[in-house]
């Protein structure tokens, strides 16, 4: 094995795998974002839409909501939710511990937009037909609930024969919303239909920001996240019932969970508008009811509200192909700045520090069989010159040389392979845990009101972080051996200069931890240069 290519192929690796989405970002949206926006007022025109069907079904425009019954309000200490008597559209869910920005001023977070409740968020559709244009009743009112109490809504209305009751009931202490659909048939004939549930969004995250795409996810027999706005606005259609479905970002979800009959999801990005609705076929005979239940879910991603709920919903919080690594990194994160303060900054650094303990022996093969190989290359740049013609010749001359000198051509690359798993896993932890969001390390440039590192989540607006991580880079690059191929030098060195362009739009706690683990990098090279005895 030539240990300098296969280096090589790794760290190119590194450089594409990291830096795709920066090179290749979703295609851009027009939505606002909710982080960027206001508590939303319900429109002031009734603009036609189409209701949310299946990809195949024909576009039949319905009805967009319009604000036209009594405004409820529940107050939680978590947050605060509108709902409109007509139909129990949700018109705004603001959510009290999460503002638009790090600001002093900034607003909560409203996942309710303008634009959105033009589509109907928490509305009901029988059979493809709007429910909220009919004359609804109420019973109950404004809610106030401490972290003790709970509440309900009943809201109810006549479609031809079909009674539709909705009840729906708050928790002081939970994000949930816990519906119960009843249906009953009060005429002489059999009534057939589906029952739809709607979900809308502009989006849960900003348009322009490559590392936190809004997306839709649901669970069916595995996870499936699509965040493709092309194959969006063609439509997506489960093949079997889900367990939950919504719409996500990196930090925030809404999502409903059926807890009773089995429900197909529809999705589509129409109008720039992300819409969900969960289905099911019903036959109500004469006199008799059928009830369906759900639990809605708005709000942030943390591991112990989401396994609070039914239905797997848990599982929205997924890190990617390493994510069974990357979730006990992100607890062990978590439990570190719990007794650090709450600073996440230092809780990385101590993270990166332990984990680069655990692997010191591994990377200290590494670097020592490097260096072995690197002792050799003159050696084997003889055997390639006097054997150019004989490659069998050429290559056992080689392996005879490995076994000469006692050294393994994989030593150098596979202790890195190990590491790579555990490094993917972090680099998606640090990337979607909420826990990151706003969480500042630096607020402010030392010795000045400059803000700097206020905000793990955000890219460091000074640009010294990356900066630093790429000189260290390059250090690195400097104190290992280098290939004798040079033109695979000559790469190996243009590689700070590219991560460095990559890293100048991370979330600065990415940056802090890569440039921390380069710094001990170097300080284990160093120390393996120290103690380096020449070659026998």
């Amino acid at each position: 094995m030539d240990t300098p290519r296969v280096i090589l192929a790794i760290v190119l690796s590194l450089a594409v795998l990291v830096g795709w989405n920066f090179l290749f970002p979703p295609a851009p949206r027009t939505p606002v974002a909710p982080e960027n926006q206001t508590a939303a007022q319900p429109p002031q025109s009734s603009p036609e839409a189409s209701a949310l069907q299946a990809p195949a079904a024909s576009s039949a425009l319905q009805p967009a909501f319009t604000a036209a019954g009594k405004r409820l309000t529940v107050e939680t200490p978590r947050y605060r939710a509108v709902i409109n008597t007509a139909g129990g559209i949700l018109e705004s869910f603001t959510l009290k511990h999460y503002t638009t920005t790090i600001a002093p001023d900034a607003p909560p977070i409203d996942l309710i937009s303008q634009t959105s409740l033009a589509k109907a968020p928490l509305g009901l559709l029988w059979d493809l037909t709007p429910t909220w244009t009919g004359a609804w009743q109420v019973q109950g009112g404004d809610l106030t609930l401490d972290t003790t109490q709970s509440g309900s809504i009943q809201l109810s209305t006549r479609l031809g024969d079909l009674e539709v009751v909705r009840i729906l009931r708050f928790q002081g202490d939970s994000y949930a919303i816990q519906e119960e659909v009843r249906l009953t048939n009060q005429g002489k004939a059999q009534a057939k239909g589906q029952l739809s549930t709607t979900l809308a969004s502009t989006g849960l995250s900003a348009p322009d920001d490559k590392y936190n795409r809004t997306q839709i996810a649901y669970l069916a027999n595995a996870l499936t996240q699509e965040g493709d706005p092309k194959d969006l606005q063609a439509g997506i259609t489960s093949e079997q019932p889900v367990r939950w479905g919504g719409i996500e970002s990196n930090y925030f979800l809404m999502a409903a969970v059926p807890t009773s009959g089995d429900m197909l999801l529809r999705a589509k990005l129409e109008d720039g508008i992300y819409r969900v609705a969960l289905a099911d076929a019903l036959i109500v005979d004469p006199g008799v009811s059928q009830v369906r239940t759900l639990t809605y879910y708005l709000g942030p991603k943390t591991e112990a509200d989401l396994a609070a709920m039914p239905g797997g919903l848990s599982q929205a919080i997924h890190y990617g192909f390493f994510d069974v690594i990357a979730k006990p990194l992100k607890r062990f994160l978590v439990f570190l700045a719990a007794h650090t303060g709450g600073n996440y900054g230092v809780a990385i650094i101590i993270l990166t520090v332990i984990i680069k303990i655990l692997f010191w022996p591994l990377s200290h093969k590494s670097y020592k069989s490097m260096d072995q190989m690197r002792r050799i290359q003159p050696l084997m740049a003889k055997i390639r010159e006097k054997y150019a013609d004989d490659r069998e010749k050429m290559n056992a001359e080689i392996m005879q040389l490995y076994k000469t000198y006692k050294v393994n051509p994989a030593g150098g690359c596979l202790p890195m392979l190990l590491q790579i798993p555990v490094f993917f896993a972090l680099y998606q932890a640090l990337l979607g845990a909420i826990e990151l969001r706003h969480a500042p390390f630096i607020p402010h440039l030392p010795g000045t009101d400059i803000v700097w590192l206020a905000d793990l989540s955000a890219k460091d607006p000074l640009y010294i972080t990356p900066l630093v991580m790429g000189a260290t880079m390059f250090l690195q690059q400097r104190m290992t051996p280098s290939a004798a191929d040079p033109t695979q030098a000559k790469i190996m060195m243009a590689m700070p200069v590219i991560f460095t362009f990559l890293f100048l739009s991370f979330p600065s706690g990415l940056v802090v931890y890569w440039l921390v683990n380069n710094v001990l990098s170097i300080f284990q090279q160093w120390l393996l240069t120290r103690s380096a005895k020449p070659a026998n």
